[in-house]
């Protein structure tokens, strides 16, 4: 039902969830006034700060507007219904996914113009695909193509589907320009130019457009960004020119889309080349929704600087921690781990404490005092419940069991996914909202 997809039932098996609440729905939850500092929700807990993520909504699509260009975010990065409505709301033009089962959801959650930013090649996922245009008629998905042998396995379907059910239409894709020694692609627009004129060729699929992802090499150091992104965009629209010129295009809007979330702004201008159809250039960027503390901050500070767009995109994304033992001079454990905190790119960066005031909070007045992190503090390892904070010197001995630690973290993909459900919560943390996921 659409109810329990954007109105779900949340309750106690989720973590993070009060235990002696009974079940309730997501648009319940602002009445019951839980803040998260005042002890109304058990720790560890992954919120995300609502304003902060209303910010990044308007500067990626404004960004994105003022360039003329059509915003298509990574649904990946949280696979969460209530936030793809908020993506879409806020003006995207549709969606991106990496596989069929994530654009099923994407379709559910209001979804009507899709990128499937992967090769799709499977016969249950040329099915399901196949079954997810039937069911919407105002469907509009494409996936990309960058091998004969892929092309192959998606004919090979195709007729077999064709001896069962007349009028099986065509899938529409496209040509991806990849990297040498990174992921899927072409490895030259020569071998991509051959592709597309065999797509042409083809009753299974439709050529419209072409794709590149260079954020795989991107390192935050424009000196290495600028010439590494204008030569992969170079070739992303030389493939474009040939294809336009041999007539390749089976569509009278073509598709141009790169775009990832670290170098965004070296590609977004380079998205609308003037064809002899008319073009739709397409940003993907996913983690800019709620950014990050770490790695994706540091690649902000150099868009800014490229772009002077000043403190651009901020971070939404925490999750609250509590001290659980103070064992030795100079080590806090954090009852936090690997379960709840990613921690693939970069350990989870400590970015304050809260001590409640004395005799504890009363719901709705928040009492206690707020300290930014001292800078020596690190998290210097990780179990799958248990953050090792190491400082030095006194400044240390100021945490206790039963304090609070706010956590930035580096990578929003892979603290989401760690997480059935977060709460939005005002700048007081006090929990305005919810959203789910499905991973």
């Amino acid at each position: 039902m659409l109810q329990d997809l954007h109105d779900p039932l949340l309750d106690a098996s989720l973590k993070g969830f009060p235990h002696d609440c009974p079940p309730l729905r997501r648009s319940a939850i602002a009445a019951k006034n839980w803040n998260v500092l005042n002890g109304d929700l058990p720790l560890p807990l992954a919120v995300i700060k609502q304003d902060v993520m209303q910010h990044n909504l308007r500067w990626m699509q404004d960004f994105a507007d003022a360039r003329g260009v059509g915003l298509a975010p990574h649904g990946k990065t949280t696979m969460s219904p209530q936030l793809f409505r908020h993506q879409l709301d806020a003006g995207a033009w549709g969606m991106t996914f990496a596989t069929v089962t994530q654009a099923r959801l994407g379709v559910a959650a209001g979804a009507r113009r899709c990128v499937i930013a992967n090769q799709v090649f499977t016969r249950a996922d040329l099915q399901g695909l196949d079954d997810l245009r039937r069911e919407h008629g105002d469907l509009q998905v494409v996936f990309l193509v960058d091998s004969s042998a892929q092309l192959a396995l998606i004919e090979e379907w195709h007729v077999r589907q064709q001896a069962r059910q007349p009028l099986v239409p065509s899938f529409d894709a496209l040509i991806e320009i990849g990297v040498a020694g990174g992921r899927t692609g072409c490895r030259s627009v020569t071998q991509a130019i051959e592709l597309a004129r065999q797509v042409r060729s083809s009753r299974a699929v439709r050529l419209v457009g072409v794709e590149c992802y260079e954020g795989l090499n991107a390192k935050g150091d424009t000196a290495h960004d600028e010439p590494y992104a204008s030569q992969l965009m170079d070739q992303l629209l030389a493939l474009a020119n040939a294809c336009d010129v041999e007539d390749l295009f089976e569509t009278d809007t073509v598709l141009i889309t790169a775009g990832g979330s670290a170098i965004f702004d070296l590609v977004a201008g380079r998205l609308k080349p003037v064809l002899r159809r008319a073009v739709q250039g397409l940003l993907r960027s996913g983690c800019y929704i709620t950014h990050d503390q770490g790695n994706y901050k540091r690649m902000m500070s150099a868009v800014a600087a490229r772009t002077g767009c000043g403190n651009g995109l901020e971070a939404a994304l925490e999750v609250w921690a509590s001290v659980q033992s103070c064992p030795e001079p100079g080590l806090a454990i954090l009852a936090a781990g690997k379960r709840d905190l990613s921690y693939d790119w970069e350990m989870p960066i400590p970015l304050a404490s809260y001590r409640k005031g004395p005799g504890g909070e009363m719901r709705g007045q928040v009492q206690g005092q707020m300290t930014a992190a001292p800078s020596d503090w690190k998290i210097v390892g990780l179990n799958d419940q248990h953050a090792h904070l190491r400082g030095t010197g006194l400044e240390h001995a100021s945490l206790k069991v039963g304090d609070l630690v706010c956590l930035g973290i580096s990578h929003p993909c892979t603290t989401f996914d760690k997480w059935r459900w977060m709460p939005l919560v005002d700048a007081n943390y006090t929990v305005v909202d919810a959203i789910v996921t499905y991973f």
